[in-house]
């Protein structure tokens, strides 16, 4: 079928033309956001999941929901090597300028002295060298005001200037939303004082909260820098589609293009794509090139496999692949076997632990054992793949890919 009216759009971080199976989480931020309007109590919010699940299309969504109740919005991409001060610097300022803009001269007033706190704040991110200072200026044209959010500790200053942030949103009427994906690398220390400044601005009952996304260790993160995060967010675990909403995902856009899919053929991508967002657009946009018409068939499903396999291969598997090094590419290898092994489809020896459905993963005694190593000798491969995000731990002693299918890629690229 024509290729310039493929509507998928397999991408990092890019809107499907169908937001499918996620109307539960839309609806409940909505509410959310009006609640917090009206100086009701509400969480900040949290949602975890593994790579391909859709968060960062999610967190989008969930900022333009915002942007239509009038809320000043930002967002940042965590990086382990740039501080939450500078990035947070960013994003606030876009937030407040949308808060204070066609306001009256008394509110661009206010405005201005809250940007003013806010240049104070992402200065220190420069230290006490007042050259580096002049150096590095975060795109602020007010004049800083010293005393307030500079204090060079990073808890106190955050408590301070997001409590200036809300209460600016309050006096407008409206909110503040920050969104920060991948928040699994914000540093401890960053981390713990967003924690706390979340907590001060929920007991303050001030209109502005955090919606973070990230990999599904990300509460057992938060939780070991603040003992309360528990209750200060709310989680919401972001999962593949079930059948009906990857039907959809499927059906809507092409029924916009005129075209369709038949019922055997949606059922073979469902098994193809076991329901991931990511793999359910990039089958189907190689379906639906390779289809000579409308409806997509079957076949069209069978001869469109193997293509969108080689195109995950290279850019989806492949390209977090050969960020490993040799070692730990023979961990990866290791915990590939040891998944096929305890998986119920695998063979697993009489007696030992098996691998749950749910993505927590595979015991790390299991993966040593494999390896024939001490499990000690083998902690320096399995610190930096976490680290390079290829893998989690959700909870001591198991190991888990944080990419789906990520282990069946490797047992057939040995």
């Amino acid at each position: 079928m024509d290729p310039i009216r493929n509507p998928y759009a397999p991408g990092a971080g890019q809107r499907p033309p169908e937001l499918a199976g996620r109307d539960a989480e839309l609806d409940a931020f909505d509410v959310v956001l009006q609640r917090v309007s009206r100086g009701r109590p509400e969480r900040s919010l949290v949602l975890t999941g593994l790579r391909g699940v859709g968060k960062t299309v999610l967190l989008g969504a969930l900022r333009s929901a915002a942007v239509r109740q009038g809320w000043g919005t930002g967002k940042l991409e965590a990086r382990p090597d740039t501080s939450l001060r500078r990035q947070l610097s960013a994003a606030l300022h876009l937030a407040v300028r949308e808060l204070g803009a066609g306001g009256s001269p008394a509110r661009e007033a206010d405005r201005d002295h809250v940007l003013g706190v806010l240049k104070a704040f992402a200065q220190r991110d420069a230290g006490t060298d007042s050259k580096l200072r002049d150096r590095w200026q975060p795109g602020i044209d007010v004049p800083a005001i010293p005393g307030r959010a500079d204090s060079g500790d990073i808890e106190i200053d955050l408590v301070e200037l997001l409590t200036d942030v809300a209460g600016l949103a309050g006096d407008t009427g409206r909110g503040v939303a920050v969104f920060v994906d991948e928040m699994q690398d914000v540093g401890p220390d960053d981390v713990s004082a967003l924690c706390a400044a979340c907590h001060e601005l929920s007991q303050e009952r001030l209109p502005l909260i955090v919606v973070g996304a990230g990999l599904p260790h990300l509460p057992a993160v938060l939780s070991a820098s603040k003992s309360y995060s528990e209750r200060l967010f709310r989680y919401a675990r972001i999962d593949r589609l079930d059948r009906a909403a990857a039907d959809l995902a499927l059906r809507s856009p092409a029924r916009d293009e005129d075209a369709d899919w038949a019922d055997d053929a949606l059922e073979a991508m469902y098994r193809a794509t076991a329901g991931y967002p990511y793999f359910v657009q990039a089958y189907g946009k190689v379906a639906w090139d390779v289809a000579p018409r409308a409806p997509i068939g079957v076949d069209d499903v069978r001869v469109a496999a193997p293509e969108a396999e080689r195109e995950l291969a290279v850019g989806f598997f492949g390209s977090r692949y050969e960020r490993a090094t040799p070692g730990e590419r023979e961990y990866l290898r290791a915990m590939a076997d040891v998944e096929h092994e305890l998986s119920p489809d695998g063979v697993a020896e009489a007696g030992a632990a098996t691998a749950p459905a749910d993505g927590s993963g595979v015991p790390t005694s299991a993966v040593a054992d494999h390896l024939g190593r001490k499990p000690q000798s083998l902690s320096p491969a399995r610190d930096a793949l976490l680290k390079k995000g290829l893998v989690f731990s959700a909870e001591r002693g198991r190991i888990a890919f944080t990419v789906p299918h990520f282990g069946r890629y490797l047992r057939s690229h040995g």
